[in-house]
């Protein structure tokens, strides 16, 4: 193709896409979404790939892909800056493809570009991937449990988010995105299976209220942070298991560890996040030891090495502080930014489980359900909490609260067909 061609051909295609909004029916042309996928014809795309080469090379907003339910066949690759790939149903709505690292790269002249179920490069910023269980099913297939992406990140991607995602492999390095530079992600809502390594960040990483497994005996988590001192993997208020003896983590280059109001089950290792010096590709860390925790708990007995230590860390930031802005420096607030594309409301603040709220009032928010019209807001005592207002924004102040008292809270998202109810949170007030 050549250069004249393939630009009248990026030219056409957003016409194209919104033919296909004018002739398609209205359920479709309803949703907030710029095209829909779907295996069965009813979208303007059956190709989750066919959708994001229809996309503009530059949208200007955050171009909604909506993909339909269904077991989808198929590697993505993404290149493209503001794109959100959003699944009807996170269960049912999957993204399967077998691919094992070392032969994709014998094939390919070491090039690991391709070797993920989902690639993410180029000029791909502000990406986000929602309600989706994401699979990379080489090891079931085979028996061989070798490095196998599930969804890999390269050059300069960065901003990349997994909201409400089910990512696994059956093999390490499940979730690797790799920009050493300037890379940021952020993970909410998600859960995390694979083998060693299966969740090994590079550059800045804020995950909360997810879920770990690990089927290995190397390690879960890695983190490299050698392109910044201040570089760090975070993580709040999520749980770790895994088979008998499974170790927390490991990383072979600087990196630095944050893990806060997290849960380990009686089947991890009494063995601290450490350097495999029995790795050829070790080297000793010139920032030192940078593992901190904070209200960790492990189902039996806890160990030592996950004592609350904040204040060692630079600045002795308290929990409170700890954030996804503080994560990535106040460079990028993802629980205040990120475009609305699930049906319901997530991503609460205060967050969830938290405690020292205080009684003469907060201050709630959330990012609102892709198509919502109006917000539900409940608030009490009890586990499904009666409605206190309706708002039309994302915010909603209380009046003042009982001290000492753990309230619940839901939001429901009311639209133009339906009213959709909200995951319920919690928090605990402080005592005056």
């Amino acid at each position: 193709m050549t250069p004249a061609v393939r630009e009248l051909f990026h030219c056409l295609l957003p016409l194209a896409v919104l033919l296909t909004l004018v002739i398609f029916p209205q359920e479709i042309r309803a949703e907030r979404a710029d095209v829909v996928v779907a295996l069965d014809g009813s979208g303007q795309f059956r190709s989750i790939q066919a959708a994001i080469n229809a996309m503009p090379p530059e949208p200007q907003h955050t171009w909604i892909i909506l993909v339909k339910r269904g077991t989808y066949r198929e590697k993505l690759f993404i290149t493209r800056p503001n794109i959100a790939i959003v699944g009807d149903d996170r269960d049912s709505t999957r993204i399967i493809y077998p691919e094992l690292r070392r032969a994709w790269r014998a094939a390919h002249g070491d090039d690991d570009w391709g070797c993920g179920v989902v690639n993410i490069g180029g000029s791909a910023v502000n990406v986000t991937l929602a309600n989706l269980t994401i699979h990379n099913s080489y090891g079931a297939e085979t028996g061989d449990h070798d490095h196998q992406f599930t969804i890999f990140g390269t050059g300069r991607a960065t901003r990349i988010a997994l909201v409400n995602c089910t990512v696994t492999s059956e093999g390490g390095d499940t979730v690797s995105l790799w920009n050493t530079v300037d890379g940021m992600y952020y993970h909410y809502g998600c859960t995390f299976e694979g083998w060693v390594d299966y969740v090994c960040p590079r550059g800045w990483c804020y995950i909360t209220d997810s879920k770990f497994f690990g089927h290995n005996l190397s390690a879960s988590l890695w983190h490299d942070g050698s392109g910044d001192i201040d570089q760090k993997f975070v993580i709040r208020n999520s749980s770790f298991d895994g088979v008998p003896g499974f170790p927390l983590g490991r990383h072979h280059r600087d990196g630095q560890f944050y893990l806060l109001d997290c849960f380990f089950t009686r089947n991890m290792a009494d063995l601290a996040i450490h350097n495999p010096t029995y790795s050829p590709n070790s080297k000793p860390w010139t920032w030192g030891e940078r593992h901190y925790f904070w209200n960790c708990e492990r189902e039996g007995e806890d160990y030592a090495w996950f004592a609350n230590n904040l204040e060692r860390a630079a600045r002795s930031p308290r929990e409170s502080d700890i954030t996804a802005a503080w994560t990535f420096g106040g460079l990028w607030d993802p629980e205040s930014t990120l475009p609305s594309v699930v049906a319901h409301v997530v991503i609460p603040s205060p967050r969830d489980n938290a405690a020292g709220i205080p009684a003469d009032g907060v201050n709630m928010r959330w990012i609102s359900g892709r198509n919502a019209l109006r917000h539900q807001i409940r608030l009490g005592v009890k586990g499904r909490p009666p409605i206190v207002a309706t708002a039309d924004s994302a915010r909603y102040t209380t009046g003042t609260l009982k001290p000492s008292t753990r309230y619940y809270w839901s939001v429901d998202t009311i639209t133009e067909t339906d009213t959709i109810p909200g995951p319920v949170w919690q928090f605990r007030t402080s005592s005056h």
